[in-house]
């Protein structure tokens, strides 16, 4: 598979401070990638770069063959881009934001009449084609700009974090839209975010950036083994933290529990109940699972990442009570 996006060594400054701090990576035509990290992490200033907004101030960074700062112009045809920030014109109706978008990329007649309204249909908004745009609500208009950044076909769709602030239900159809996208043309998509179900749902492979670094690159999967197959958490009668073999790491949780990572939790859970109660320790709950990215990240940078309110938390594999 030949790679659409390569990034290396790119550095980006501003006076004194480091944005970007000498990343690289790769994203194969047709994936899924994603730059997860915390707000600040350098991931909207790496988007820019690649989009052609802002010059690097070092390194390679090269669109379908096309340098950016060389050739911008040929970068610009290949790409379409959401930004994180509101950018449609609200005193326009959604056709008229469509329609003047499209004669930017040099469509026009009755194929962009009929893209605009195959699209508009797509993003559920065909309806509301001839409404302003003022009045429409935040999930709408980010539905609109979807749709907009796709109308001349870009081989690279750039999506900065392009559900923050949305309602659960208007996230999920995001999401519905990026996959249905990616399957029916597979087309490549550069995805920025902080959620981490975000990047595990959608993402093929993904980049961890923190402070203008990427700290680790790779599936879900194969981030998580970092850190060990399981987490277990478990609360007892009194603090305590276990450190020694199978347990790897240990810490202690702000609400009293103790997170423990461990090789596999099956064999481990055994011998630290006699851990415990060699100690004089009672176990009052425990449960197990596999490690989250944030616990990657955890691991990683020496702090959590933050994660959105409305992410989902899945069930523990297992879980014991004792009274």
């Amino acid at each position: 598979m030949s790679d659409i996006v390569v990034v290396e060594g790119l550095m980006k400054r501003y006076g004194d401070v480091e944005a970007v701090r000498g990343i690289s990576f790769r994203i194969r035509k047709g994936e899924v990638f994603g730059l997860l990290g915390p707000n600040g992490a350098g991931k909207t200033t790496t988007i820019h770069v690649i989009a052609t907004l802002l010059r690097p101030t070092a390194g390679r960074v090269a669109v379908a063959g096309h340098d950016v700062a060389r050739e911008a112009a040929e970068v610009r045809k290949r790409i379409g881009i959401v930004f994180q920030d509101p950018s449609l014109d609200t005193a326009l109706t959604a056709y008229e934001n469509m329609y003047i978008h499209g004669l930017l990329y040099g469509l026009g007649g009755e194929e962009l009449k009929k893209r605009i309204r195959e699209l508009l249909e797509f993003v559920e908004l065909r309806e509301h084609a001839n409404r302003l745009v003022r009045n429409f609500s935040g999930g709408m208009r980010r539905r609109l700009e979807v749709a907009r950044a796709l109308l001349h076909r870009p081989e690279l769709l750039i999506l900065d974090e392009p559900t923050i602030g949305l309602d659960p239900h208007t996230r999920a159809r995001i999401w519905d839209y990026i996959r249905e996208v990616q399957r029916a043309e597979g087309m490549t998509i550069l995805l920025t975010t902080h959620y981490m179900d975000e990047a595990e749902e959608l993402c093929d492979r993904i980049a961890i950036m923190d402070r203008g670094r990427i700290m680790a690159e790779g599936t879900a999967e194969e981030l998580k083994s970092l850190i060990g197959s399981d987490v277990i958490i478990a609360r007892f009668d009194r603090p305590a933290c276990f450190r020694d073999p199978p347990i790897k790491e240990c810490r202690e949780l702000p609400d009293g529990r103790v997170e423990m990572v461990v090789e596999n939790a099956a064999k481990a859970l055994p011998q630290l109940f006699d851990a415990a109660r060699a100690s004089g320790l009672r176990i009052v709950e425990v449960s197990y699972r596999r490690p989250t990215l944030n616990e990657v990240f955890l691991h990683l940078t020496g702090r959590e990442l933050r994660d959105s309110p409305s992410s989902t938390t899945r069930p523990p594999a297992f879980m014991a009570r004792r009274r």
